[in-house]
Parts: structure tokens; sequence; C-alpha cells
């Protein structure tokens, strides 16, 4: 089956898999530890049944949403994706490309292989930049002002990432970056010759050996970080007044992402911050962490409207972004559903897979009685109940 055939996201997931080598497949679709909570993100979600109402006049249905004042025509968008480039050539510019033709915003990572200032002025989308920031606030400073100057139109600080999440077969598959060859994964690269020359070489004869693009930051001609660990270095040692500090350094909405309970969202709220996205990294870092669905209603009731509650984690289908936005989000985030596309099409893929989540939530929007995304609430939805029975001694 090619991509173009593909009905459904899971159909995009099993050709990204065939054409994948297993190291980069399993940072891909893997988890921490033992992918508690990246399942546990699928089974939560799946447990909500939605109470649809009939005779309902949606004939003039719209997905359309309104969020930081723009329109979009769904009321989703591409959230940030690491090493997106190990999946497709320069695939943060197709993910952006696919984005600006769906009318969606694109969220660039910290983590990406293109330099920021490339996407920015090659694809004319509205685009967020997503930050790791460490405690070094030179270093961080310089790149939230180089962001500023490329033209993010928004900051997403990324603030469940104080260690790196214990994922083990990153070790065992020998992943780091920059990307190095070992026995195993030059065996595996060559029993997946397309993605290693469409993919790998292509990026090595382009711009070398894969590395993070967007870390190096220079002050007074001294380079204050040249990869990805001078991030890391002092990230346990953020708090609440670096978000603070960054608010007072970024002029434009600042999301903090990574928030799984009402205090913390309330404490967001108190530091400046114009969004919360209700997030566990997609199940990558804590493995045992809370699902972020169950996580949502408590936060949005706590938020009541102060600030926009987005949401990501888990979302494979278009009635996943029904059931976020019925259960309190005011917007969703996909990250692997756009990355799948990516890995068999390009742009054109990110676009099917956009295509596809469109036509689903439109058809699940009609199925239940809603004409709007922003109607959508928990009247919509019933939680399955589950009977406990007693084991007979």
């Amino acid at each position: 089956m090619s991509w173009e055939n593909a009905v459904n996201i899971d159909d995009l997931r099993r050709l990204a898999k065939q054409r994948l080598p297993r190291v980069a497949w399993d940072y891909l679709e893997r988890g921490a530890e033992d992918d508690l909570t990246l399942q546990s993100n699928r089974r939560r979600l799946d447990r909500l049944q939605f109470l649809p109402r009939t005779l309902v006049d949606v004939s003039k249905r719209t997905l359309q949403h309104r969020l930081f004042g723009k329109t979009y025509d769904a009321p989703f968008g591409i959230g940030p994706t690491g090493v997106a480039g190990l999946y497709c050539f320069e695939a943060d510019l197709e993910l952006a490309r696919a984005a600006s033709a769906a009318n969606i915003p694109f969220t660039l990572s910290t983590a990406s292989f293109i330099a920021m200032e490339r996407v920015v002025k090659e694809v004319s989308c509205e685009q967020w930049f997503q930050l790791y920031m460490s405690k070094d606030r030179d270093a961080a400073e310089c790149l939230v002002r180089r962001a500023e100057q490329a033209g993010f139109g928004a900051l997403v600080i990324t603030t469940d990432v104080p260690v790196g999440g214990n994922r083990e077969y990153n070790r065992r598959n020998g992943f780091e970056i920059p990307f190095r060859l070992n026995s195993r994964n030059i065996i595996d690269g060559i029993c997946h010759p397309r993605w290693l020359s469409e993919v790998f070489l292509r990026t090595l004869l382009s711009t070398g050996v894969p590395r993070f693009q967007n870390v190096d930051s220079n002050v007074g001609g001294r380079i204050i970080a040249q990869d990805l660990s001078a991030f890391r270095a002092r990230r346990d040692a953020l708090d609440w007044s670096d978000i603070a500090w960054l608010r007072t350094i970024w002029p434009r909405p600042l999301m903090v992402k990574g928030i799984l309970t009402a205090e913390d969202a309330l404490l967001a709220i108190e530091h400046g911050v114009d969004a919360i996205v209700v997030s566990n990294h997609g199940g990558r870092q804590l493995d045992g962490a809370i699902a972020a669905i169950d996580a949502l209603p408590t936060i949005a009731t706590a938020v009541a409207g102060r600030v926009p509650v987005l949401f990501d984690s888990g979302i494979r289908r278009g009635m996943d972004v029904v059931k976020a936005l019925a259960m309190g989000a005011d917007f969703v985030l996909l990250g692997r559903a756009t990355l799948y596309g990516a890995t068999v099409g390009g742009a054109a893929g990110v676009k099917h897979a956009i295509e596809i989540l469109k036509a689903e939530t439109d058809r699940v929007m009609a199925l239940i009685g809603c004409a709007s995304a922003a109607e959508l609430d928990q009247r919509f939805i019933v939680k399955e109940r589950f009977i406990v029975k007693e084991s007979s001694v």
C-alpha cells in the first residue's frame, strides 16, 4: 500500500515502520522505561465514550478555531517533535509547509536539525518555537532573542525535562546526537536503503552529520553552546522564577508545556503565561505519570477560561481531538501522527495525515450533533464505568 491510499493514521504508522531502521523507529514510537504512560495515554482516551445528540442541524458545522487572535482551519496544530530530520530530509520544513497549506500552526523544536531562521524564512505560516531551557540565563536569553528576531509568533517552554527520561532502547540502539554510526545501525541502515539514501545520506551530503541547529548562541563573538548538553546543564535547578524572568524578555504569547496538575496550571498563570499545554511528553519522560487526558478536566476547571488550555499526548484519530476538546482543551497539538506522514511522503504525507484527521474530526462532530469545536464540552462525553467483581475463594 502506498501512503496516498492510507485511510487512517495507523495505516501511515505501519508504512513508516516498514521504512525506518530500528534506531529511528524506536525513538519515534517508544516512551520511557516500560511504556506504561505511553500505553495509558491511549487506553484512557479510548475509555471515553460519546453521548451524541440527534436531530441537531449541523449542516453549517465548521472546524475553524481561534487562538491568540488568529483563525485556523482546524482545532489542532503540529506540536514540537525533536530530531524530526531523522524521519524525512529537512522534515521540519516539510512539516511547516504542510501546516501552511492547511492553515494550522507549526511548532519548531529546539532539537531540530534545521536552523530556526531558515524555517521561518522559507515557510509562511504561524510558527511557534519550543524552548528547552537551562538555568544559564545568558545562553537562554540568546536563544530566546534569536527566536524573536527570526519572527516566531509564540514561545513554548517545555518544563517536564529536569532530567532526560529513561529511554533504554536508545542505549541499546546506540542512539545519540550528533548521530554516530556503529555496526548495528550500519547494518540496519543498509537493510532500509530508501531511508539510507533519501534521508541519512542526503542529510550527510547537504549539511554534514545530523546535529542540533538551534542551540548555538553567539554573545560578543563567544559561542555560548555548541550542543544540547549546555541546555541540559542545571535544568533540574529551574523553578517558577525562571518563568517569570522569561516573561520579561519574551513579548509574544508564552506557553508552558508539561503541566499535569491544577496547582501548576495556576502557578503558571500567576507567573504570566498566556497558555497551558497539558502534556506528559507523549509518555516519553516519567513512566507511570498520569495519562494527559485524565489530568485535563481538573486543569481546565481550575483555569476557568483565564488562558487557553492546549492538549497533547496520544492523539491518533479525529475522535481523539473531539474528546480532548470536549474534556476542556481549547486546542490540540499533534506529534507522532504528522511525523508518520512526513516519514512516508514528506510535506504531501503530512498534508494527507492532516486531511485524514480533519475529515474524522468533522465526521465525529456531525455524528454527535455539534456544529463547532467551540461548543464542545463534557455534555458530549460519558466515562466508561468499570465493574469490579470480587473473586471467589
